[in-house]
């Protein structure tokens, strides 16, 4: 490294003061045991609300994964003094994947396709048999924790390493992994977005529905990360290394995906419009009768044109208290959005809140933020020996 280099002048350690794991570890298993009773209680309820919390979390784990692997195929420079948090989000899915198995328990609950008297009288559902089936399904989910298990913690290990042996080689071995892992990766999400969400309703299809599931998750991992550095820097953790100029650069991914969420989403429901097919019109058309019509239209106001009018302006880009508003809405947005995906198939009549919609996403967003700061605290939160860190150092907001 050149002597006229930026330096990092902020400590690099997560302070000891500032670790969250019990916290959220306790918040974790609380939530988690609230559930457990609801399972008794309501065990379809629980199933269902257990469902959405965890595709809600994954979401962001998985939108994470990408991330990492777009910046290590394309060589970028911008974001490497806070790559190392969409490294953690992701790196944990391997143990996270432990956490599917109350969904795999509550499969008969959950989907219909598992009722073999409903198949045998349904000539679209004995179609999809040699898919749709139990054993196979579980097959799939192993293959997909797996994938993303090995990739999630490989890229992660790999840029520790770098930074305890300086070896700037191992950046040819993370784009190694990263350029078929997007491959690998993107075909894993489609059929998983197609398993866990558009199985719900199984004579609903939307060859759409994986690039719309990976569009509404990579515009959330984006206030995630902004609401993040805010977070750090009310901490004193890196106000000199993560400048003015990265937030502009995650405000800027964060409107870009707003819009590209928003040609997706209205592409997938014009689509199927004009096809006008009795399968594919009747699922937005319980979304858009009774009460769910409240939450469609709160998504075209609150997920696209409020986020894409407040941060069309460049320099709104970098407004500290509009960001953390827009990041804050799209994240509780998205959250409603899982939840306006999941719910009609159990509540077609209109939005229904349940206490274990509450007590899962506690009890989930807790293990999952634990995982998080459990591996966070363990390593350097910047990779401190990354060939790219200097030139992401000396980036600059530009008037």
């Amino acid at each position: 490294m050149a002597s006229n280099s930026p330096k990092l002048t902020d400590s690099v350690q997560l302070p000891a003061q500032v670790d969250l794991t019990k916290t959220f570890y306790g918040l974790g298993v609380v939530g988690l045991i609230a559930s457990g009773v609801g399972y008794f209680l309501n065990s379809e309820q629980f199933f269902y609300s257990y469902l959405t919390s965890y595709s809600f979390f994954t979401s962001i784990a998985l939108a994470s994964m990408i991330l990492v692997m777009i910046h290590h195929i394309t060589k970028s420079s911008w974001g490497t003094v806070i790559r190392r948090i969409p490294e953690v989000f992701s790196a944990n899915i391997w143990i996270w994947g432990i956490f599917f198995i109350p969904i795999l328990l509550g499969m008969s609950s959950l989907y219909q396709w598992t009722n073999t008297e409903y198949v045998l009288d349904d000539p679209i559902m004995l179609g999809k048999v040699p898919y749709l089936n139990e054993p196979f399904f579980v097959i799939r989910q192993i293959i997909y924790f797996g994938v993303w298990g090995y990739f999630g913690y490989r890229l992660h290990k790999v840029s520790v390493e770098m930074d305890r042996t300086n070896d700037w080689g191992l950046t040819v071995l993370l784009r190694k992994i990263s350029a078929p892992g997007i491959l690998i990766f993107s075909l894993t999400l489609a059929f998983a977005s197609f398993d866990w969400l558009m199985s719900l309703d199984a004579h609903w299809f939307s060859t759409m529905f994986p690039v719309y599931f990976f569009a509404m998750s990579f515009q959330a991992l984006f206030p995630v990360l902004i609401l993040f550095v805010f977070w750090m820097h009310k901490n004193g953790i890196l106000k000199n290394t993560v400048t003015q100029a990265h937030i502009y650069d995650l405000g800027a991914w964060f409107f870009g995906f707003t819009v590209f969420y928003a040609y997706i989403a209205f592409c997938q429901f014009l689509l199927q419009y004009y096809a006008n097919i009795p399968e594919e019109t009747l699922w937005f058309y319980f979304r858009l009768e009774g009460s769910w019509a409240y939450i469609t239209y709160s998504l075209i106001i609150c997920r696209f044109l409020i986020p894409f009018v407040l941060l069309l302006n460049r320099d709104r880009k970098h407004n500290k208290k509009l960001l953390i508003f827009t990041s804050v809405l799209i994240i509780v947005m998205h959250l409603i959005e899982m939840h306006w995906i999941v719910m009609p198939v159990l509540h077609a009549s209109g939005i229904s809140i349940s206490w274990l919609d509450i007590t899962t996403l506690i009890g989930l967003g807790g293990i999952f933020m634990g995982l998080f700061f459990s591996t966070l605290k363990k390593n350097n939160i910047v990779p401190v020996n990354d060939p790219t860190l200097p030139e992401s150092l000396n980036k600059h907001y530009h008037q």
